[in-house]
Protein backbone atom coordinates (compact mmCIF):
# COMPACT_ATOMS: atom_id res chain seq x y z
CA UNK A 1 0.00 0.00 0.00
CA UNK A 2 1.52 3.17 -0.91
CA UNK A 3 1.50 6.30 0.83
CA UNK A 4 2.68 9.21 -1.22
CA UNK A 5 -0.30 11.56 -2.43
CA UNK A 6 0.45 13.09 -5.85
CA UNK A 7 -0.02 16.68 -6.66
CA UNK A 8 0.84 18.63 -9.31
CA UNK A 9 3.63 22.17 -9.27
CA UNK A 10 1.22 24.55 -11.36
CA UNK A 11 4.65 26.24 -12.70
CA UNK A 12 4.44 23.61 -14.75
CA UNK A 13 1.04 24.53 -16.85
CA UNK A 14 2.21 28.42 -15.89
CA UNK A 15 1.22 29.50 -19.58
CA UNK A 16 -2.30 28.15 -19.29
CA UNK A 17 -2.99 29.43 -15.86
CA UNK A 18 -1.32 32.87 -16.46
CA UNK A 19 -4.76 33.02 -19.42
CA UNK A 20 -7.21 31.12 -17.52
CA UNK A 21 -6.53 29.43 -14.30
CA UNK A 22 -9.96 27.79 -14.09
CA UNK A 23 -10.27 25.98 -17.42
CA UNK A 24 -6.94 25.11 -16.46
CA UNK A 25 -7.51 23.41 -13.17
CA UNK A 26 -10.50 22.04 -14.54
CA UNK A 27 -8.47 19.60 -17.27
CA UNK A 28 -5.89 18.93 -14.09
CA UNK A 29 -8.49 17.49 -12.54
CA UNK A 30 -10.03 15.55 -15.59
CA UNK A 31 -6.52 13.91 -15.75
CA UNK A 32 -7.04 12.68 -12.19
CA UNK A 33 -4.81 14.86 -10.27
CA UNK A 34 -6.33 15.73 -6.47
CA UNK A 35 -3.45 18.12 -5.17
CA UNK A 36 -1.75 21.21 -6.24
CA UNK A 37 0.79 23.01 -5.63
CA UNK A 38 0.87 26.57 -6.11
CA UNK A 39 3.17 28.72 -7.51
CA UNK A 40 1.06 32.29 -8.10
CA UNK A 41 -2.53 32.76 -8.96
CA UNK A 42 -2.82 33.01 -12.74
CA UNK A 43 -5.14 34.94 -13.89
CA UNK A 44 -6.75 35.13 -11.03
CA UNK A 45 -6.40 37.73 -8.04
CA UNK A 46 -6.96 36.43 -4.69
CA UNK A 47 -6.70 33.07 -2.72
CA UNK A 48 -10.22 33.02 -1.90
CA UNK A 49 -10.89 33.38 -6.57
CA UNK A 50 -8.60 30.27 -6.18
CA UNK A 51 -9.69 28.50 -3.41
CA UNK A 52 -13.54 28.34 -4.99
CA UNK A 53 -12.14 27.14 -8.03
CA UNK A 54 -10.20 24.30 -6.53
CA UNK A 55 -13.13 23.23 -4.60
CA UNK A 56 -15.67 23.68 -7.28
CA UNK A 57 -13.24 20.84 -8.90
CA UNK A 58 -12.32 18.86 -6.07
CA UNK A 59 -8.92 19.65 -5.49
CA UNK A 60 -6.86 20.49 -2.31
CA UNK A 61 -3.71 22.61 -2.25
CA UNK A 62 -0.62 20.53 -0.86
CA UNK A 63 1.62 23.41 -0.62
CA UNK A 64 2.92 27.09 -1.94
CA UNK A 65 5.94 28.70 -3.09
CA UNK A 66 6.40 32.07 -2.00
CA UNK A 67 9.67 34.44 -2.78
CA UNK A 68 11.96 34.95 -0.05
CA UNK A 69 11.67 38.46 -0.81
CA UNK A 70 8.32 38.61 0.06
CA UNK A 71 9.22 35.57 3.06
CA UNK A 72 10.98 38.20 4.56
CA UNK A 73 9.29 41.39 4.26
CA UNK A 74 5.22 40.35 4.49
CA UNK A 75 5.04 36.91 5.66
CA UNK A 76 1.82 37.67 7.98
CA UNK A 77 0.56 37.99 4.35
CA UNK A 78 1.93 34.84 2.96
CA UNK A 79 0.67 32.65 5.79
CA UNK A 80 -2.68 34.79 5.75
CA UNK A 81 -3.19 34.06 1.88
CA UNK A 82 -2.15 29.95 2.67
CA UNK A 83 -4.88 30.06 5.40
CA UNK A 84 -7.34 30.90 2.97
CA UNK A 85 -6.74 28.26 0.26
CA UNK A 86 -6.29 25.74 3.01
CA UNK A 87 -2.41 25.75 2.25
CA UNK A 88 -0.67 24.18 5.97
CA UNK A 89 2.97 23.95 3.36
CA UNK A 90 4.85 27.15 2.86
CA UNK A 91 7.87 26.73 0.34
CA UNK A 92 10.87 29.01 -0.53
CA UNK A 93 11.84 28.19 -3.79
CA UNK A 94 14.69 30.30 -5.04
CA UNK A 95 17.95 31.69 -3.60
CA UNK A 96 19.57 34.54 -5.66
CA UNK A 97 23.15 34.65 -6.20
CA UNK A 98 24.26 37.32 -3.96
CA UNK A 99 22.99 35.43 -0.79
CA UNK A 100 24.95 31.91 -1.57
CA UNK A 101 28.24 33.23 -3.00
CA UNK A 102 30.30 31.60 -0.61
CA UNK A 103 29.66 28.88 2.84
CA UNK A 104 29.22 31.95 4.74
CA UNK A 105 26.47 33.22 2.91
CA UNK A 106 25.22 29.65 3.22
CA UNK A 107 25.17 29.89 6.84
CA UNK A 108 23.20 33.09 6.86
CA UNK A 109 21.15 31.44 4.42
CA UNK A 110 20.87 28.47 7.21
CA UNK A 111 19.92 31.45 10.06
CA UNK A 112 17.28 32.99 7.78
CA UNK A 113 15.54 30.49 6.92
CA UNK A 114 15.39 29.27 10.58
CA UNK A 115 13.75 32.55 11.41
CA UNK A 116 10.93 32.21 8.72
CA UNK A 117 10.16 28.66 9.84
CA UNK A 118 9.96 29.64 13.44
CA UNK A 119 7.29 32.38 12.35
CA UNK A 120 5.45 29.49 10.19
CA UNK A 121 5.52 26.98 13.21
CA UNK A 122 3.78 29.52 15.21
CA UNK A 123 0.81 29.84 13.45
CA UNK A 124 0.96 26.37 12.66
CA UNK A 125 2.71 25.97 9.12
CA UNK A 126 4.93 23.35 7.77
CA UNK A 127 8.19 25.68 5.70
CA UNK A 128 10.38 23.90 3.38
CA UNK A 129 13.14 25.04 1.33
CA UNK A 130 13.19 23.75 -2.88
CA UNK A 131 16.70 23.13 -4.36
CA UNK A 132 17.82 23.75 -7.95
CA UNK A 133 21.61 22.25 -8.73
CA UNK A 134 23.11 25.47 -7.46
CA UNK A 135 23.03 24.27 -4.17
CA UNK A 136 26.04 21.50 -4.96
CA UNK A 137 28.43 24.16 -5.54
CA UNK A 138 31.54 23.07 -3.17
CA UNK A 139 33.27 25.39 -0.56
CA UNK A 140 36.14 24.38 0.96
CA UNK A 141 35.01 20.50 0.29
CA UNK A 142 31.48 20.96 0.81
CA UNK A 143 28.20 21.54 -0.49
CA UNK A 144 26.10 24.68 -0.31
CA UNK A 145 23.13 22.58 0.46
CA UNK A 146 25.06 20.52 3.10
CA UNK A 147 25.83 23.92 5.02
CA UNK A 148 22.29 25.35 5.34
CA UNK A 149 21.16 22.09 6.52
CA UNK A 150 24.14 21.85 9.04
CA UNK A 151 23.10 25.75 9.67
CA UNK A 152 19.56 25.57 10.29
CA UNK A 153 16.92 23.47 12.61
CA UNK A 154 15.65 20.23 11.49
CA UNK A 155 12.16 20.81 12.80
CA UNK A 156 11.58 25.39 11.52
CA UNK A 157 13.22 24.31 7.93
CA UNK A 158 12.37 21.09 6.06
CA UNK A 159 13.08 19.77 2.08
CA UNK A 160 11.16 19.90 -0.52
CA UNK A 161 13.66 17.71 -2.89
CA UNK A 162 13.84 18.35 -6.68
CA UNK A 163 14.71 15.37 -7.75
CA UNK A 164 15.83 16.21 -11.59
CA UNK A 165 17.83 18.89 -9.97
CA UNK A 166 19.74 16.59 -7.32
CA UNK A 167 20.62 14.68 -10.13
CA UNK A 168 21.36 17.83 -12.53
CA UNK A 169 24.20 18.91 -9.60
CA UNK A 170 25.70 15.62 -9.42
CA UNK A 171 24.44 13.66 -6.87
CA UNK A 172 21.59 10.87 -6.44
CA UNK A 173 18.07 11.74 -5.07
CA UNK A 174 17.83 8.72 -3.10
CA UNK A 175 20.44 9.12 -1.03
CA UNK A 176 19.83 12.69 -0.23
CA UNK A 177 16.45 11.57 1.00
CA UNK A 178 18.52 9.16 3.03
CA UNK A 179 20.60 12.00 4.15
CA UNK A 180 17.79 14.15 5.22
CA UNK A 181 15.59 11.82 6.11
CA UNK A 182 11.99 12.85 8.00
CA UNK A 183 13.82 16.50 7.30
CA UNK A 184 12.27 15.44 4.14
CA UNK A 185 8.66 17.13 3.84
CA UNK A 186 7.58 17.10 0.34
CA UNK A 187 9.17 16.09 -3.21
CA UNK A 188 9.67 17.33 -6.51
CA UNK A 189 9.26 14.50 -9.17
CA UNK A 190 10.50 15.31 -12.41
CA UNK A 191 12.90 13.33 -14.92
CA UNK A 192 15.77 13.74 -16.83
CA UNK A 193 16.01 12.29 -20.56
CA UNK A 194 19.07 10.38 -21.42
CA UNK A 195 22.11 12.59 -23.03
CA UNK A 196 24.06 15.25 -22.64
CA UNK A 197 21.52 17.93 -22.75
CA UNK A 198 20.15 16.96 -19.86
CA UNK A 199 16.38 17.86 -20.84
CA UNK A 200 13.24 17.93 -18.57
CA UNK A 201 10.93 14.44 -19.07
CA UNK A 202 7.95 13.45 -18.07
CA UNK A 203 7.97 11.16 -14.63
CA UNK A 204 9.21 7.30 -15.85
CA UNK A 205 10.50 8.48 -19.60
CA UNK A 206 14.16 9.26 -18.33
CA UNK A 207 17.24 7.96 -16.15
CA UNK A 208 15.85 8.46 -12.65
CA UNK A 209 15.29 5.45 -10.55
CA UNK A 210 11.81 6.79 -9.11
CA UNK A 211 11.23 3.25 -7.54
CA UNK A 212 14.01 3.95 -5.43
CA UNK A 213 12.47 7.31 -4.59
CA UNK A 214 9.21 6.35 -3.87
CA UNK A 215 10.43 3.85 -1.69
CA UNK A 216 12.25 6.43 0.23
CA UNK A 217 9.70 8.80 0.30
CA UNK A 218 7.69 6.43 1.72
CA UNK A 219 10.03 5.30 3.93
CA UNK A 220 10.82 9.15 5.32
CA UNK A 221 7.39 9.80 5.47
CA UNK A 222 7.09 12.84 2.99
CA UNK A 223 4.49 14.29 2.69
CA UNK A 224 3.45 14.80 -1.13
CA UNK A 225 5.33 14.25 -4.27
CA UNK A 226 4.30 17.10 -6.57
CA UNK A 227 4.93 16.57 -10.72
CA UNK A 228 6.69 19.09 -12.21
CA UNK A 229 8.29 19.86 -15.56
CA UNK A 230 9.68 23.23 -16.40
CA UNK A 231 10.25 23.05 -19.70
CA UNK A 232 7.56 20.35 -22.06
CA UNK A 233 9.55 20.91 -25.36
CA UNK A 234 7.72 19.43 -28.06
CA UNK A 235 4.47 18.14 -25.97
CA UNK A 236 2.00 19.89 -24.58
CA UNK A 237 2.39 20.95 -20.58
CA UNK A 238 -0.94 18.98 -20.43
CA UNK A 239 0.60 15.82 -22.84
CA UNK A 240 3.24 16.06 -20.26
CA UNK A 241 1.89 15.65 -16.88
CA UNK A 242 -0.65 13.29 -17.74
CA UNK A 243 2.23 11.25 -19.26
CA UNK A 244 3.42 11.37 -15.79
CA UNK A 245 0.36 11.03 -13.67
CA UNK A 246 -0.49 7.55 -15.77
CA UNK A 247 3.25 5.99 -15.24
CA UNK A 248 3.02 7.34 -11.21
CA UNK A 249 -0.48 5.14 -11.29
CA UNK A 250 1.94 2.36 -12.87
CA UNK A 251 4.06 2.30 -10.06
CA UNK A 252 1.29 2.04 -7.84
CA UNK A 253 0.62 5.88 -6.49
Amino acid sequence: MTTLPISLQLYTVRDLTAKDFAGTIKEVAKIGYRFVELAGYGNLKTAAEVKKVLDDNGIAVSGAHAGIEVLESDLNKVMDESDAVGNKNIICPWMPENRRKDAAGWKEVGHALDRIGRACHERGFEFAYHNHSFEFQKFSGKYGYDILWENSTPHLLKAEIDTYWIKHGGEEPVAYIEKLGTRVLLLHLKDMEKGEEKRFAPVGTGILDFKGIIAAAEKNGVKFGAVEQDNCYERTPLEAIQISFENLKKMGL
